[in-house]
């Protein structure tokens, strides 16, 4: 038997499974924490990474691993390849006047038709623009940019050399210098933000080995949302994943150019393109209705499901850690239409899950507005093994769910593409899946219109 072992180094944790290459059976697997927080040391990262490694059994019978990494942290890297600062990681939005700038300096629709993105505070771009603002002596010596999962492979290869950086064409479709229809960096776009050039990492193909030192080959690697399309073999579907952010993406032969910014043109592990659009708030905010509430999770799925569609007209905007789809970084959560009748546990319960959806929905429209088509969306992440999540989703995506068996997605994906890299074949290799849990319903009326005028209400400000 062939093992593949693929890593996901998430905001949250770093998992780790290890699967028979041929078939995609899982062996075993592993896990560690990560500290909280927005800006994290990469040496965390590693940590962690040795942890799950070894709680999973170590890689010394594995023949390839490939690192799937939360996507546009900004590591920074001298001469001698130490990092410079922690890491600045894609929910920090201290580089939200950066973003606006950086805007305001060559138009929308110009960074649109560079990188297919328009910059929004978690592109690494815009960090980088901070950093050179508030901290210039450490963008002095920044001599090397690069991304988690870059660093994660980079420091598996052991090299140490900052020219044997390797990145793939997904996470690089995140930095806001990278140019997905060419496969080449927007160098002018780096300097732009940082104030001066640096070495970026070599852009490696779909299945190539991105080193080949030590006792494994190691995978070119993918950012998580590509990694995480991989792993649960969406192929041509719209995949919704609900974890820590909420993201709708869809693969594509082309790259979008959305100059509104709602959505970004990045690329998939595939050689094909990935249109993308992300709200922040997905699961934390059931998380902190929960607590508010002083139930379980499970007991909140329970009190949603009993109040009625569209929670007697109680709406909840979920823009608890401001929002990037629409781009309002600095907006707050909001409660409208309270009354004295409505005001319940369960219907509070049912605003908190229908407005979570009804944020995610707004990403469905705008991918729908790229000329995606969608006929039903694959539904993943943390929040989807709510039952209320499950079946209230299609009352507000108004298209037929698809919720495939629990898993590590992303890690999966990267799984994957380690068994690819072994094969070298043409496509990944195709592994059984389980079952698909189905779940249709009528749309509720009136529900993504009442919440588009409350959420609109921030963007008349």
């Amino acid at each position: 038997m062939t093992l593949v072992a693929g890593i996901d180094s998430s905001t949250q944790s770093c998992k780790v499974v290890i699967r028979d290459a041929d078939t995609g059976a899982l062996v075993r697997q592993g896990r560690a924490a990560h500290p909280e927080g927005t800006e994290v040391h990469p040496d965390h990262w590693w940590a962690a990474l040795q942890q799950a490694k070894a709680d999973a059994g170590g890689f010394a019978d594995v023949a390839a691993v490939s690192v799937g990494g939360q996507q546009h942290g900004m590591v920074c890297l001298d001469s001698e390849g130490a990092v410079v600062r922690p890491a600045l990681l894609w929910n920090d939005t201290r580089s939200a006047g950066a973003a606006a700038d950086l805007v305001a300096e060559l138009g929308a629709a110009t960074w649109a038709e560079l990188t297919g993105t328009v910059p929004v505070a978690s592109l690494t771009v815009t960090k980088l623009r901070w950093l050179a603002e508030h901290e210039p002596a450490n963008a002095g010596r920044t001599a090397a940019v690069c991304l988690p999962h870059d660093w994660l492979s980079w420091k598996l290869a052991g090299s140490g050399e900052l020219d044997g950086l390797v990145t793939d064409r997904s996470d690089a479709s995140g930095t806001g210098y990278f140019d997905g229809s060419t496969n080449a960096y927007r160098r002018e776009l780096l300097i732009r933000g940082l104030g001066h050039d640096a070495l970026l990492p070599r852009v490696a193909g779909p299945a190539e080995a991105a080193y080949r030192d030590g006792s494994f080959l190691i995978g070119p690697g993918a950012g998580d949302n590509a990694a995480g399309m991989l792993g649960v073999q969406a192929g041509d579907e719209v995949l919704v994943s609900l974890g820590t952010s909420g993201v709708v993406c869809a693969r594509s032969d082309r790259q979008p150019a959305d100059e509104s910014g709602l959505v970004a043109g990045f690329s998939d592990a595939t050689g094909g393109f990935l249109p993308l659009a992300c709200t922040l708030n997905a699961a934390r905010v059931l998380d902190a209705v929960a607590r508010t509430l002083r139930v379980s999770l499970a007991e909140l799925s329970d009190l949603a499901l009993s109040a009625p569609p569209g929670a007697d007209g109680l709406t909840l905007v979920p823009y608890f850690e401001g929002e990037r789809t629409p781009n309002l970084p600095l907006a707050t959560g909001a409660v409208h239409g309270l009354t004295l009748a409505n005001l319940s546990a369960a219907n509070l319960a049912r605003a908190a899950v229908e407005g979570m959806l009804c944020g995610v929905a707004a990403g469905l429209d705008a991918l729908l507005a790229q000329g995606v088509s969608i006929s039903g969306v694959r539904l993943i992440g943390g929040a989807a093994q709510s039952p209320a999540v499950r079946e209230i989703a299609p009352t507000v995506f108004a298209v037929p769910v698809q919720v495939p068996p629990p898993g590590e997605y992303v890690a999966d994906g990267a799984a994957r593409q380690a068994a690819w890299v072994l094969t070298g074949a043409s496509e990944p290799p195709a592994w059984p899946q389980g079952s698909v849990a189905h779940y249709e319903a009528p749309a509720t009326p009136g529900l993504r219109e009442r919440y588009a005028d409350a959420a609109g209400r921030f963007l008349s400000r």
